[in-house]
């Protein structure tokens, strides 16, 4: 690609972003739909003005650890201590269960292959907390019983999920399912997970020091994208994809982390917002680029939307979704209004879901059609759910919350 075809390319990603993503939010829908919409129509889908080209994909590499790291940043491992039990029961059924739905469906009734059936199984379980977080917050229930269980699962949800991730990417790299891969992968991330948030430390003591001796601005930015990068690498060199470096380095420099055996190590909470007020910017600007990516890999005409494949596999799976996560909190002892919203606020897929879908197209394990169904799936239940949590909410918002009827 010329220079100057790639700064265009770069101007109308950007600007396009910005416009689908803000018009998005004005219909009261997650603004990653705006952006993923924003590549459908710049993409061979719709207008076809531009391609996914490899320097867009390195952007949009670096674009999603970015995010991931934010994700980790923003991680309190302390809501699962406080929620204890039930955010550990929503968060386990609502892991498996969808997990299994999808396998269960693409393998037998779907006849697909096993490494298939396990990446389409293993996007069902995505939850995206950003976009849950967000909406309680707009419904100021964050700090509500379901709230605090929703978070909890979350953040469990989240840390299973990269966990995941890391071992289809080893079955994807790997040309098939193996126990022994598997089981090296595991330890090795293991490790990585355990002497991460040590490196971590050690380097943001540093940092922190040299801030404040350093006479130039923009210290902090540099060193964290440095270490996100560092981390990056060291991810793919035990066999892990990249973005799980970036999540465990914003595990690591969170307000608070856990190390083996119970020891917990406090980061200055001062600096740890200097972090992610700093870093903020630089997230806003380069994850974008990875969900337009995302709408420019799509292209919706070479699918036969006449085949019933097509719509048969995209509401299954998208059933799946909604019952496997409703269903991990069926099991709780609360009222069914609350047992419910749990559920429902736990569905959405968002950025999270379509990491997992891009790794299954990159990696050549979907085809172009079993992509443009996982991301139907993952757009329909993201945008879904914010909307029916209003409206319950508005109908039924007194017995949420409220511990259940006594039997009898």
């Amino acid at each position: 690609m010329e220079t100057h075809t790639f700064f265009l390319y770069l101007l109308v990603i950007l600007i396009a972003a910005r416009l689908f993503a803000e018009l998005a939010v004005r219909m009261k829908a997650p603004p990653v739909i705006g952006e993923l919409m924003a590549g459908v129509v710049l993409g061979p889908s719709l207008f076809g003005w531009l391609e996914p080209h490899e320097t867009i994909r390195l952007l949009a590499e670096i674009g999603v650890i970015l995010l991931l790291f934010e994700v980790g940043l923003e991680t309190d491992l302390k809501r699962l201590v406080r929620t204890g039990a039930k955010s550990l029961a929503v968060a386990l059924i609502g892991f498996f269960f969808p997990l299994l739905l999808g396998f269960l469906l693409a393998y037998y009734l779907f006849d697909l292959s096993l490494i298939v059936s396990l990446f389409i199984g293993g996007t069902l379980t995505a939850t995206s907390i950003g976009i849950t977080v967000r909406v309680l917050a707009d419904l100021k229930r964050q700090q509500s019983t379901e709230g605090q269980i929703v978070l909890g699962a979350a953040v469990l949800d989240d840390v299973m999920g990269v966990l995941l991730l890391a071992l289809l990417y080893e079955f994807a790299t790997g040309g098939g399912v193996s126990y022994v891969n598997a089981g090296k992968a595991l330890i090795f991330i293991s490790a990585f997970f355990v002497l991460a948030p040590v490196v971590a430390k050690m380097l943001s003591v540093l940092i922190r020091r040299f801030d404040q001796m350093s006479g130039i601005p923009g210290l902090i930015p540099t060193t964290m994208v440095s270490l996100i990068l560092f981390f990056a690498w060291m991810a793919h060199a035990i066999g892990a994809p990249e973005l799980l470096g970036g999540f465990a380095a914003g595990l690591a420099l969170s307000r608070r982390f856990f190390m083996p055996l119970g020891v917990a190590l406090r980061n200055d909470e001062q600096f740890a917002d200097r972090i992610e007020s700093q870093m903020r910017p630089i997230i806003q600007l380069l994850t974008p680029v990875f969900f337009v990516y995302v709408g420019l890999s799509l292209n919706l005409r070479e699918i036969d939307w006449s085949s019933p494949f097509i719509w048969l596999f995209s509401v299954l799976l998208i059933l799946a979704a909604v019952v496997g996560k409703i269903g991990g909190a069926l099991f709780l002892r609360e009222s069914w209004q609350t047992r419910l919203m749990i559920g429902v606020a736990m569905v959405p897929r968002g950025e999270v879901g379509l990491i997992f879908a891009e790794l299954g197209r990159v990696s050549g394990i979907f085809s172009n059609e079993i992509y443009a169904g996982m991301v139907l799936v993952i757009a329909l239940t993201t945008l879904l759910p914010p909307f029916v949590m209003k409206w319950f909410y508005g109908r039924y918002g007194d017995g949420v919350g409220r511990p259940p009827a006594p039997a009898g």
